[in-house]
């Protein structure tokens, strides 16, 4: 039986066929990761790290010859929380692939070594830690790095949104991080991170432990015209088209973001019938219908940020590209409070990862949200 796919994935590991461009950032990566380097990987969110890293992990050559490990840490707060989202992740990617290594890394791991359960059949070890067992995290830590170093495959561990470490409460994670990644010989990492600002700081700052420590590869957008080829390559495929004026106004709408351009592609790409064509009208429709989708979404972000904020936040969305965001001028025209509560402001917006700061400009971080507050009635 033939299966109605549509090539414009959103969500879930993308197979090759339907993985458009990356050609250079993919070589880079795969390279990298072979010569034994630690890669620092950033962008804007939504720019398709996970599924660059996704696609670099699923090719023969890192497939078969190495033991792949992802973690996503955006959800923890403390070093703690980091340690239960390591270690399950180590568990799950490592252990679990043959008795013996599950029963080595309770070995290695002495102390969690009372608080794992076991599985009534088979009697072999089960990872149901919680936070409250992780008692000494930093013994806890070094025990997982010298298991990785025990297992007989060459470990690639990526870590998404790794500048969250930057908030946990405790000072020194940084500095431990390194000083065990550095002395280790059978692991490499990617560390992927959307806070381009905080990532740059962490890696590129000689004040910093990271300095220098790892390859730096950094997303852009998909140059336009090969996105509208992968577009209408998969339409035609499909005997559909899509006008390049259509594919146009939702690259340009929401300037290159490959999240919210798949996801236009894809509606788009339902709702169009064999033989037929998708126009600007039908992009423009689905554009709106995407913005009313995302409406209490939006809404709820706003409603954790203070009044001062949102009032720089609206400032800087009407401004476009806005300078000088503490100069008294600025202050006046967009009638802010002060330059200082302008500052402070600033720096809490830019830690939410709500603007973003290149060169000397301040723009809003998300297209989305720009696109929603052009609806934002005053």
């Amino acid at each position: 039986m033939t299966k109605n796919i549509n090539p414009f994935v959103v969500s879930g590991k993308i197979p090759p066929e339907y993985f458009c461009d990356r050609i250079e950032e993919s070589k880079q990566l795969e390279k990298s990761l072979c010569n034994q380097m630690n890669v620092v990987l950033t962008s804007s969110r939504r720019m398709g790290k996970t599924s660059l890293v996704d696609f670099v992990f699923d090719k023969p050559e890192i497939r078969d010859n190495y033991i792949t490990i992802s973690i996503d840490i955006l959800h923890t707060t403390t070093f703690r929380e980091f340690i239960l989202a390591f270690g399950t992740a180590v568990f799950d990617c490592v252990a679990t692939r043959s008795e013996k290594w599950r029963k080595q890394f309770v070995t290695f791991l002495k102390s969690l070594g009372a608080s794992f359960g076991y599985d009534a059949i088979s009697n072999l070890p089960t990872f149901d830690i919680k936070i409250g067992d992780v008692q000494q995290p930093e013994y806890t830590l070094k025990e997982i790095f010298n298991y990785l170093e025990s297992v007989d495959k060459r470990c690639l561990i990526v870590i998404d949104e790794f500048q969250q470490i930057t908030h946990y409460p405790e000072k020194n994670v940084e500095a431990l991080l390194r000083t065990h990644i550095q002395k280790l010989s059978n692991s490499n990492f990617v560390f992927s991170g959307s806070q381009r600002r905080l990532m740059e700081e962490m890696f590129f700052s000689s004040k910093r432990p990271f300095y220098q420590s790892a390859k730096s590869i950094r997303l852009e957008p998909i140059a336009e015209d090969i996105y509208l080829d992968f577009a209408m390559k998969n339409f035609n495929n499909a005997g559909k088209k899509i006008d390049k004026e259509a594919f146009s106004h939702i690259y340009e709408t929401f300037q290159g973001v490959t999240l919210y351009i798949q996801r236009i592609l894809k509606d788009a790409f339902a709702e169009t019938v064999k033989g037929e064509t998708c126009d600007i009208e039908t992009a423009k429709r689905l554009t709106e219908e995407y913005i009313d989708e995302n409406d209490s979404r939006l809404r709820e972000q706003l409603a954790f940020i203070t009044e001062a904020q949102k009032e720089l936040l609206y400032a800087i969305h009407e401004a476009r590209q806005a300078s000088g965001i503490t100069s008294m001028a600025f202050t006046k025209k967009y009638r802010l409070r002060s330059p200082s509560s302008s500052q402070s402001a600033a720096l809490k917006l830019l830690e939410y990862d709500m603007i973003t700061r290149k060169e000397n400009y301040y723009s809003i971080s998300d297209p989305l949200m720009s696109l929603w507050l052009d609806r934002r009635k005053v």
